[in-house]
């Protein structure tokens, strides 16, 4: 990429120039590569909020805009006519595939379900109670031992690792799904539509098969889609950031499934969730409730509404939000979480309070009612935004892995500690 000097930066009195990178499109960067080097300074940027680490090609946002697009594509065009592992086709290689391609990966992703019997055996000795991403981190980082021929930096070992990961990753979730209603595993049946064989694992009795609702096959192939990638997100920063030590696909991808288990970031759909549960335990109403957020009392906090940076409304919300509506009024348009959230979402849309601080119901707003809606538990919620999330991850590592400007994660510091002392013995402290 070419670079065009117009940035100037005067330390002291002595000026440098700093080279700007351009972006197709959004935040063009400031270069300050060499700053330490020229001039012995570091930049201070908590959380690397204004920090871009790497170019990358995969997904676009603008938060201002409420713009999300994958490779180019917006989210709605995709959610609206996509599979999820057409979108994970386009996410890691680039382009939408074509039909020959598609059914290349759908047979190899489904020929790869099965799993290891030791994995089985990995699994079976969590206690059941165990929060599955605390296992489906374990999980995943075990694979590289059970496949050891998918471990390295060829192009043909990260092909098949990202094979193994897209397929794997399905069954270990499913699996935690009937460990956690005491279920026994069943087998992955070969040449099953993706979706169709993870729900059937997940919640088919041990004697006979369910028939998945194709309504509800479509929200879970939407919900994946929707989480498919968001650019240098924490989980992905992780991922790169292990991977660029040389870590392997899998070690990187555990990496990233811990980063996405805290509250701040994957765990939010739960959180929205039992912000209604500590709602109906206090006995308010939605208006109560909201009045309480708007006086900062203690523990009214305000869950699914907002996001670090989207300004405006969550483009994955607003299209979930159409098959929310549809479909939690199809599974449970009586139950009180609905009506609580709609209520919730109505006041938040027509409340100055709201929408002056921008505060509109994000994707997390929506998922936890639609999971909780399929029959998932409050735990599984971020396993599955776990599970969308899988390509992003494997696009994002494959992409650091290919960049010749990949180095070695490792941010400076501004160090506040105490200045050179001397050693006392332990006699004289």
């Amino acid at each position: 990429m070419a670079h065009v000097v117009d940035a100037r930066l005067t330390v002291d009195g002595s000026t440098r120039e700093l080279p700007i990178e351009r972006a197709t499109v959004g935040n063009d960067g400031v270069s300050v590569a060499t700053l330490l080097r020229d001039t012995g300074l570091v930049t201070v940027d908590p959380g690397f909020m204004n920090t871009a680490s790497c170019e990358s090609s995969i997904t676009y946002i603008d938060g201002d805009a409420g713009i999300l697009r994958y490779r180019g594509y917006p989210i709605e065009q995709l959610a609206e006519n996509s599979t999820f592992l057409e979108v994970a086709y386009l996410l890691i290689h680039g382009e939408l595939p074509t039909q020959d391609q598609l059914t290349a990966l759908n047979n190899r992703v489904a020929r790869h379900m099965h799993v290891h019997e030791g994995i089985k055996t990995f699994l079976g000795a969590f206690p059941r109670d165990a929060h599955p991403m605390a296992v489906l981190s374990g999980a995943i980082s075990a694979l590289s031992t059970f496949y050891p021929e998918s471990v390295g930096r060829s192009p043909e070992q990260i092909e098949l690792a990202t094979v193994l990961l897209l397929a794997k990753s399905a069954t270990v979730i499913a699996y935690l799904q009937r460990r956690a209603g005491g279920g026994d595993l069943i087998e992955p049946r070969r040449g099953g539509h993706y979706v169709d064989e993870f729900m059937r694992i997940a919640f088919s009795p041990e004697s006979g098969e369910i028939e998945i609702d194709p309504a509800v096959r479509r929200a879970v192939d939407l919900l994946l889609i929707l989480h498919g990638d968001h650019e240098q997100n924490c989980s992905t920063s992780t991922v790169r950031i292990v991977g660029s030590s040389h870590a392997n696909i899998y070690a990187s991808v555990a990496a990233g499934v811990g980063a996405l288990s805290g509250p701040l970031h994957g765990g939010a759909n739960e959180a929205a969730l039992r912000m209604f549960d500590q709602i109906k335990e206090s006995g308010d109403t939605i208006e109560q409730f909201v009045a309480k957020v708007k006086d900062k009392a203690e523990g009214a906090r305000l869950m699914g509404f907002g996001h670090r940076v989207y300004k405006s409304y969550d483009p994955r919300g607003a299209v979930v939000k159409k098959t929310a509506d549809k479909l939690l009024t199809q599974l449970g348009g009586s139950d009180e979480t609905f009506q609580m959230a709609q209520r919730l979402e109505e006041i938040a849309l027509s409340d100055d309070y709201f929408i002056e601080r921008k505060l509109y119901p994000n994707v997390d707003f929506y998922t936890g009612l639609l999971y909780s809606a399929m029959g998932f538990p409050t735990a599984m919620f971020t396993p599955l935004f776990a599970l969308g999330r899988m390509p992003g991850w494997i696009a994002h590592y494959r992409e650091m892995l290919n960049d010749p400007r990949t180095k070695i994660g490792r941010p400076r510091q501004i160090y506040t500690g105490e200045v050179e002392r001397d050693y006392v013995s332990l006699e004289d402290r």
